[in-house]
């Protein structure tokens, strides 16, 4: 790519400009001692490098920062003890982009305050906080800094006990008025040229009490001072007052400090030109250099804040964010380390869309790490699809997202690790077979019926899963069956009943005829795809069990329905649960599989019944009509079945017929 010349030039001129306006203000308006970012260590307890405090202080700074650009004020902890980690933020309500702030308070925190368990750091528009002890709730006025403007106003005695009582009035509205939020602005007219702009606001885990106490200390601060200036900033760890004699808050200039301004930019001397200049080169050769790496910053910070406007209201304000609810940004060296270079011998097995790894992070956790295809275009999609969905999805019966990774061409998916690996591992393998009892079966057919229930009327969104199938069941140490895999699932609205598409993905085999041949899902596409997991389940045998011949129906729902028909139900039993199942309910159990897989989608029934009908054996089951039989999709894969090298093969962009 070539260089832009003209852009540098421009870049020139715009900082030549950003450098007048900032020595003007600076010298018009605040002229403060210092200049933020200001802050509060505290140096009595510090972690160590690569410890679990510090990893969890990561995922908060991640969280938060994404978490502010749908809220002012957050606050939230992470781990356990003696690890766990406290944190707040809150932007002053008047600013508008409240996650830039965080942003750079999260970067500048961890600078100003390395290894320190308690700190605090004041930007200009927004404080962030941290702590190893919980302050969630309780009033903290320790370590409270005071700055103000080295212009004083003449006779501040005078001054300040005339605005003592503007201050207190404030202080009142912003804690004690339930409109305001603990946030309250003011102004006052001291003369004909002078009006004094005041604000106080305070983090809203506080009482009304004390949030009072709070501003009014910082009142008590500022008047005790040796003198008062033109400005004046208290910064507190539970709330921040300030006032000037310009509207700060308002975002607005007057004509005066307009004038002002003008004069101080043509007053300038030639040195200070010289500076600009030299400045902007110097930041014009280092842009250049980490230009790659500030855009992949920009797009992990953008990827975080979609991931919190898609997450609505999730997670409750002050809730723990953990493994358990919150997937969070990993760093690539971390998922390297854990899964040693994604060696061979960690490698669990491979998907459609990449490879899964096993992993052992640094607290001795155990994680599968799914590494999508990098020459995968699809891939991209679908992780993000993923990541953003398992945010809103939280059930027993599926699988948790710890934490992602966005980092050059890798794009890395971390669950938590499943022991037993995924059902077909089981289902399919002679030897395993046998450690799945009828009572271990009845309990994985209900699990997977139950997550299934939760996507599609349960949960806030209803989510069409759209591969459901054996090697997305995967197993804990228990035996409890988790739904994993949701990079082709899709979001329904409530009033949306079905969707097509031209682009078909899913599993052979598993895909509903309307699916296939139609692109048309629904619930009653999972539906179907549920059933013939069932009868796989039931039955030991994989959906497309035995070919008798090219033409003959080779779909193991076909070959049950046919069984069913002849009264020969028995047939279609395991001969591994020959000691273990009963007749009756195994019959059961099959009639409720193949109400699943009726070929007229508006015949099967819900998931809501059929959880009602697998745990209640009273209630009526209709007669099942004829299976979903693909037709003229089947002649086509049923030529290419002998090139398949797995029980299933994905399709996807597949145009419907």
């Amino acid at each position: 790519m070539g260089h832009n010349f003209l852009s540098d030039a421009n870049t020139i001129q715009l900082l030549l400009l950003l450098y007048f306006s900032i020595a003007t203000l600076s010298q018009h308006s605040s002229n403060f001692l210092t200049h933020p970012p200001y802050k509060f260590c505290s140096n009595t307890s510090l972690y160590e490098a690569n410890s679990p405090f510090q990893n969890n202080l990561q995922t908060l700074m991640s969280y938060l920062a994404s978490n502010a650009s749908v809220s002012n004020q957050y606050h939230a902890y992470a781990g356990n003890d003696p690890d766990i980690v406290y944190a707040q933020y809150m932007c002053y309500n008047y600013i508008e982009n409240c996650s830039a702030c965080i942003y750079a308070a999260s970067q500048d925190i961890m600078q100003l305050c390395p290894n320190n368990r308690n700190a605090t750091v004041w930007e200009e528009l927004c404080q962030l906080r941290f702590s190893n002890k919980n302050f969630i709730g309780q009033l903290d006025i320790s370590g409270n800094i005071l700055l103000a403007n080295k212009e004083t106003i003449e006779n501040s005695g005078q001054y300040i006990s005339v605005v003592n009582e503007k201050f207190s009035n404030l202080t009142k509205k912003a804690a004690f008025d339930p409109t305001q939020n603990m946030y309250a602005t003011g102004k006052l007219a001291l003369s004909d040229i002078d009006t004094l702009y005041t604000l106080g606001q305070c983090t809203t885990d506080l009482s009304s009490h004390d949030c009072n106490t709070c501003l009014q200390v910082a009142i008590q601060n500022i008047s005790s001072c040796c003198y008062i200036g033109r400005g004046q900033r208290l910064l507190s760890q539970s709330c921040y007052f300030r006032f000037e004699l310009y509207p700060f808050y308002e975002g607005t200039a007057d004509s005066g400090e307009t004038l002002t301004i003008l004069k101080i930019v043509l007053g300038t001397c030639i040195p200070t030109v010289v500076l600009a200049f030299l400045t902007a080169s110097c930041i014009i050769y280092f842009r250049r250099i980490r230009r790659k790496e500030t855009d992949e910053e920009k797009s992990h910070l953008a990827f975080l804040q979609e991931l919190r406007k898609s997450s609505g209201s999730t997670f409750a304000e002050g809730n723990k964010v953990s493994s358990e609810e919150l997937p969070w940004m990993m760093d690539l060296s971390v998922i390297r380390a854990a899964t040693d270079n994604f060696s061979v011998s960690n490698k669990l097995g491979q998907g459609g869309f990449g490879s899964v790894y096993k992993g052992i992070l640094s607290d001795g956790s155990e994680v599968a790490v799914k590494r999508l295809s990098r020459s995968s275009e699809q891939g991209v999609k679908e992780f993000k699809t993923e990541v953003l969905l398992i945010m809103k999805l939280q059930h027993k019966n599926l699988v948790r997202l710890l934490g992602f990774c966005v980092e050059g061409e890798e794009k890395l998916l971390v669950y938590e690790f499943m022991p037993n690996s995924s059902l077909d591992v089981f289902l399919f393998d002679p030897t395993k077979r046998a450690e799945l009892d009828w009572s271990s079966r009845i309990d994985i057919i209900n699990g997977i019926a139950k997550g299934m229930l939760y996507l599609h009327e349960d949960s806030r969104l209803r989510i069409i899963h759209r591969d459901l199938k054996a090697s997305n069941v995967l197993l804990d140490n228990e035996m409890n069956p988790k739904i994993s895999d949701f990079g082709m699932a899709r979001i329904f609205s409530s009033n949306e009943d079905e969707a097509n598409t031209a682009r078909i993905v899913g599993t052979y085999g598993y895909m509903a005829p309307e699916y296939a041949m139609e692109g048309l899902y629904s619930t009653k596409s999972d539906v179907f795809s549920f059933g013939v997991l069932l009868l796989e389940i039931i039955s030991g045998r994989k959906k497309a069990g035995y070919h008798q011949s090219k033409c003959a129906p080779s779909l193991l729902a076909y070959q049950a329905w046919q069984l069913w028909n002849e009264g020969n139900k028995t047939e279609l039993i395991d001969p591994m649960l020959s000691d273990s199942c009963n007749a009756d309910e195994f019959s059961r159990y099959m009639h409720i599989g193949l109400l699943c897989v009726q070929e007229d989608a508006s015949d099967r029934p819900t998931m809501s019944s059929v959880v009602l009908m697998l745990q209640s054996q009273n209630s009526f089951l209709p007669q099942p009509e004829r299976p979903a039989f693909v037709g003229r999709f089947m002649d086509n894969l049923e030529a290419a079945a002998s090139n398949f090298s797995v029980n299933e093969m994905t399709l996807s962009d597949v145009g419907p017929r």
